[in-house]
C-alpha cells in the first residue's frame, strides 16, 4: 500500500507535491505587490506635495525703495542668459569687499534693497541678479522653477560668482566674495560655496534643506492619505528617507533638474563662516530643521533666531539689529576687520562657535 501511495504522489503534478512552497511563494508575491502598490501611492501623493505645496511667504509687503545700479547681462554656467546689477557704495567709502546677493523664490534682484542697503553704506559692493525664470532673466527647456533649490539655481549662482570674480581680477582686487542668500537663494548659496574656494563667508536667511522639509511635510500629511493609523504611526525614520529617495527618482526626470542636498553642502563646507538667521514663527520651516543644519555645519558658525519673525521676515521685524549683524558678519569674515565676537541670541541649548 505504501509503495502504491508513493507511486501516485510521484505521478501527481509538481504543484500538488510542493503545495506548501507554492503557498509561501504566492503569499510573498502578494505581499511584494501590496508593498509596491502602497509605495506607488505614497510616491504619487508625495510628488503632488512636492510640486503643489504653496511656497513660503517670499517678498511680503514691498516696504523698501528700489536700488538702482549698473545693469548687465551674463551667463549661467549652463549658458542661460541672466540679468544682474552692480551696486556700489559712495566713492568716498573705502572698499571692503564684494557680496553676491541671492534672492528668494518668486522675487527678483531688486529685493536686495531690503537687506543690502546697510552693507553698501558700510563700503561693500553688492552684485544682485535674477535667477532663471525670474525678473528679466531667461529660462530654457521645460524647467519650471519651484521653491526647492535645484542644480539650475546652483548653475546660476556659479555663473554669477564667475562673473563677479572675473570683474574683481580685472580691477586688480582679490577674487574673494561673500554670499547673502534668502530662503531658496540661501540654499543655492550654500551649494555654490561648497565648491567655490573664493567664497569666504555666507549669510543664510531662512535656509532649508529639501530632504528635511519634504520629509516633515510627508509626516504631517501622512494621516490624510494613509488613513490607517497603524500605517502612518509606525514608519521608522529609514522608511521616510527611503520614500524621499524614491520621490526624487521620479521627480527629477519629471521636472528636468536635480535637487542637491543643502544639508550635505552645509556639512562639507570648510573654512567658510556661516551666519544662520531664522524666524521663530516660521510656519514653513521648523526650528529643529534650522538647528540641525546649524549643528552639522563646521565652525565658525553663528545662529540668530528672531522670536517674532515669520519666514524671510526677520529684516522687517528687527531691521536695525538685522543690519548691524549682517554688516558686522561681513566686516569680520570678508573684510577681515578686527571686530570682536559677533553676538547672537540662540536658544539655550545651542552653542555659538
Amino acid at each position: 500500500m505504501l509503495a502504491e501511495m508513493t507511486a501516485i504522489a510521484e505521478q501527481a503534478p509538481w504543484i500538488v507535491r510542493h503545495w506548501a512552497a507554492v503557498v509561501i511563494a504566492m503569499t510573498c508575491l502578494s505581499l511584494v505587490v501590496f508593498l509596491v502598490l502602497l509605495l506607488a501611492k505614497y510616491v504619487r501623493i508625495c510628488l503632488n506635495i512636492f510640486v503643489d505645496t504653496p511656497p513660503p511667504l517670499s517678498m511680503g509687503p514691498v516696504d523698501f525703495q528700489r536700488l538702482h545700479g549698473e545693469l548687465v547681462r551674463f551667463r549661467s554656467f549652463d549658458g542661460v542668459s541672466l540679468r544682474g546689477m552692480h551696486l556700489r557704495p559712495p566713492k568716498h567709502n573705502e572698499y571692503k569687499g564684494t557680496i553676491l546677493f541671492c534672492h528668494e523664490y518668486g522675487s527678483d534682484m531688486y529685493s536686495c534693497a531690503r537687506y543690502a542697503r546697510p552693507l553698501i553704506e558700510a563700503g561693500f559692493d553688492v552684485f544682485t541678479f535674477d535667477y532663471r525664470g525670474h525678473g528679466d532673466s531667461s529660462n530654457r527647456g521645460r524647467y519650471k522653477p519651484l521653491q526647492w533649490p535645484s542644480d539650475k539655481e546652483l548653475e546660476d549662482t556659479l555663473g554669477a560668482l564667475a562673473y563677479v570674480e572675473a570683474n574683481l581680477v580685472a580691477a586688480g582686487r582679490p577674487a574673494d566674495v561673500g554670499l547673502f542668500g534668502i530662503s531658496r537663494g540661501a540654499g543655492a548659496a550654500l551649494l555654490a560655496a561648497c565648491s567655490t574656494p573664493t567664497v569666504k563667508a555666507v549669510l543664510c536667511d531662512g535656509v532649508f534643506s529639501t530632504d528635511l522639509t519634504i520629509i516633515s511635510f510627508m509626516k504631517r500629511w501622512a494621516r490624510i492619505f494613509a488613513r490607517v493609523k497603524l500605517v502612518y504611526e509606525n514608519h521608522s525614520e529609514k522608511f521616510w528617507q527611503f520614500l524621499f529617495w524614491l520621490l526624487m527618482r521620479f521627480a527629477q526626470p519629471k521636472l528636468a533638474c536635480r535637487y542637491p542636498s543643502v544639508r550635505k553642502a552645509a556639512r562639507e563646507l570648510r573654512d567658510c563662516p556661516i551666519l544662520f538667521i531664522y524666524g521663530q514663527k516660521d510656519s514653513y520651516i521648523r526650528e529643529d530643521q534650522t538647528r540641525l543644519l546649524y549643528a552639522e555645519a563646521p565652525s565658525p558658525k553663528y545662529l540668530w533666531i528672531v522670536p517674532e519673525a515669520k519666514h524671510n521676515q526677520a529684516a522687517i521685524i528687527e531691521p536695525v539689529e538685522y543690519a548691524a549683524r549682517a554688516v558686522e558678519f561681513f566686516r569680520k569674515h570678508l573684510a577681515h576687520e578686527p571686530i570682536g565676537r559677533i553676538e547672537v541670541t540662540p536658544p539655550a541649548d545651542i552653542e555659538v562657535a
